[in-house]
């Protein structure tokens, strides 16, 4: 079992990565996200799952245990494979997850492409009890933060909203962000992408 990558991203798409490892280059399935977040020639650290099947092995990577944890427990629910649980976990981040398998709400789940209105209920039935979203200290957030919303207004730049734009959602999705969220640019950038992507056309370029 491959548990974890570090080494060089070599090559960034939409939703993988290829790293390369003592000169091996490993693709690994990743959510938009944690794509965007990354450029060619970063060094990226990926906690891993590794999909066995007859007719091929897939990787799939995550920016932090947690989310290879709940990535994994997705996998344990009814109708859920791994293309599936990727995508609820570009869409919504553990800390989310979590609340919305402890109130019960299937809602954030049926909203995720892929996942029928059966499956996200199903999700919350069999996820209850199994999920604690992850809470960073106010010390780590205070000297996490600045960096990781410079990171976050960078990769909005980079995918095609001009500065002030960028500035202004980070701004305000920090406001509601979770402490967890504040601390990884990939959560940030998803509720970035989600608060931005209906005015993009009207706030992108120059």
């Amino acid at each position: 079992m491959i548990s974890s990558l570090r080494g060089r991203a070599a090559h960034v798409d939409t939703d993988s990565i290829v790293v390369e490892v003592g000169g091996v280059g490993l693709s690994v399935a990743v959510t938009p996200p944690v794509a965007a977040a990354t450029n060619v020639g970063d060094d990226v650290h990926l906690h891993t799952n590794l999909i066995v099947r007859e007719d091929a092995l897939s990787l799939f990577g995550f920016e932090s245990r947690e989310e290879l944890v709940v990535f994994t427990q997705l996998l344990g629910v009814t109708g859920v494979g791994p293309k599936s649980a990727l995508g609820v976990l570009a869409a919504l981040s553990v800390t989310q997850i979590a609340d919305a398998v402890a109130q019960d709400d299937d809602a954030p789940f049926r909203r995720v492409s892929g996942i029928g209105p059966k499956t996200a209920k199903l999700i919350v039935v069999q996820l209850a009890g199994k999920i604690i979203a992850p809470r960073a200290s106010g010390a780590a957030r205070a000297a996490a933060t600045p960096d990781v919303a410079a990171s976050v207004t960078q990769a909005l730049m980079g995918l095609g909203w001009n500065e002030r734009a960028a500035a202004e959602a980070v701004s305000v999705v920090m406001e509601d962000a979770t402490d967890a969220e504040r601390d990884s640019v990939p959560s940030l950038l998803r509720r970035a992408l989600a608060a931005l992507g209906p005015a993009r056309k009207e706030h992108a370029g120059g």
